[in-house]
C-alpha cells in the first residue's frame, strides 16, 4: 500500500470512555502514518472534551462522521435509548470497510448488557460483526509484545464450555487461525500451541476426557492438514516464558483461561483481532470503565495500539 490506511473508529458506548479515548487519540494521528474516520455523535466528543478539559479539533487526519444519539448522554449513567446508535456506528463503520471506503475498523468499548436491555441480544463485537458478515465461525485474538491467545469459545458461562468444544469447532477454529496468522502477519508456518480445557490437560484422563476424545484427535487432524499444532498443553505451565517462546500463538479454550495472563503481562496495551472476518477489525483490550469516562483519566494505550496494528495489518493485506 502506498497510500496512507485510512480506519474507520467506532466512539463505543457513549457513557463509559470510548468518547474520551477517542479524543485522545486525534492527537495523536498526525505523526501516525494513517488516516481516522471516527462515527460518534460530535456534540458529545465536544462536550466531553470540555469535560476533560482537553482541546479536540478534528481535521484532515482525523474527521468525525456525526451519529446521533437519542438522548444526551452522561459519563458513566447508561441509558439503553442510546444502544441502537451504538450499533449504528458499527454498521456503518464495517459497510464502509465491506466497499472499500475503509482500509480497517477500529472498535472503542461498548457495554453489552446495556444494549441487551434494550432488547438486543448482544454477546460482543465479534459475534455481531461475524454474524452482519455471515460467518459462521470469527475467532478472538488478543495480541501483546509477549504473545498471542486466541480463543475457542469467547463469551460463554463456564458451564456450557465443555459442550461448545466439539471436532467441528476446533477444526476450524485451528484452521482460522492458522490462515490469518499467515494472511495478516506474513507467517510462513505458524506454530499453535493448543491448551487442555481440564487441570494438568486432563491428567490422562483422571480429571476429564476433553482432551483425549476431542482436543487430542482435533491437533492430530490439523497436523494432517500441515498445520503446526501442538497440545493439548497444561495452560498453568504452557503461559511461562520459555514455553511461549516455541510457538507463535496460544490457542485457549475458553476466556478466561487465556486472556488473564496476557492482560497481567499487558494490560493497557494489547491489541484485540477478530479473525476469520472478510474485513480487518482490531479493538481495546479493555472494557468501558464507566468510573474513570469524562474525567481524563483513561490510558488510551490500547486504543493507539489498535489503531497502529491496524493500520500496519492493513498494508501487508493482498489487494491493498
Amino acid at each position: 500500500m502506498t497510500r496512507r490506511p485510512r480506519l474507520a473508529l467506532t466512539s463505543g458506548e457513549p457513557a463509559g470512555i470510548g468518547p474520551d479515548l477517542c479524543i485522545q487519540l486525534a492527537a495523536a494521528t498526525d505523526a501516525s502514518g494513517y488516516d481516522i474516520v471516527c462515527f460518534a455523535d460530535a456534540e458529545l466528543l465536544t462536550q466531553r472534551a470540555l469535560q476533560m478539559r482537553v482541546a479536540f479539533k478534528p481535521d484532515a487526519t482525523f474527521q468525525v462522521e456525526n451519529v446521533p444519539l437519542a438522548v444526551p448522554a452522561q459519563a458513566g449513567q447508561l441509558n439503553p435509548a442510546n444502544a441502537h446508535a451504538v450499533l449504528h456506528m458499527l454498521d456503518l463503520a464495517l459497510d464502509g470497510c465491506r466497499n472499500a471506503r475503509f482500509d480497517a475498523m477500529v472498535t472503542a468499548p461498548v457495554q453489552k448488557s446495556v444494549i441487551n436491555d434494550a432488547g438486543v441480544a448482544f454477546t460482543g463485537h465479534t459475534e455481531y460483526l461475524a454474524a452482519r458478515c455471515g460467518v459462521p465461525r470469527p475467532v478472538m485474538l488478543l495480541a501483546c509484545e509477549a504473545m498471542k491467545v486466541a480463543l475457542v469459545t469467547t463469551h460463554l458461562p463456564l458451564s456450557q464450555v465443555s459442550s461448545a468444544i466439539s471436532a467441528t469447532v476446533l477444526d476450524e477454529t485451528i484452521a482460522i487461525v492458522h490462515h490469518d496468522l499467515k494472511r495478516l502477519w506474513g507467517m510462513d508456518k505458524p506454530r499453535i500451541a493448543v491448551c487442555g480445557l481440564n487441570p494438568h490437560a486432563g491428567e490422562s484422563g483422571h480429571l476429564g476426557r476433553e482432551e483425549i476424545d476431542v482436543i487430542a484427535p482435533a491437533i492430530r487432524r490439523a497436523a494432517q492438514r500441515g498445520i503446526d499444532a501442538s497440545g493439548p498443553w497444561p495452560a498453568d505451565t504452557l503461559f511461562t516464558p520459555a514455553r511461549l517462546a516455541n510457538f507463535d500463538v496460544v490457542l485457549a479454550m475458553y476466556h478466561d483461561q487465556g486472556l488473564p495472563t496476557l492482560k497481567h503481562a499487558s494490560f493497557g496495551n494489547a491489541v484485540n483481532v477478530t479473525l476469520g472476518l472478510p474485513v480487518l477489525r482490531t479493538s481495546v483490550d479493555h472494557g468501558t470503565a464507566l468510573d474513570l469516562a469524562g474525567t481524563g483519566r483513561a490510558d488510551v494505550g490500547s486504543l493507539l495500539a489498535a489503531a497502529d496494528l491496524a493500520a500496519q495489518l492493513s498494508r501487508a493485506m493482498p489487494g491493498r
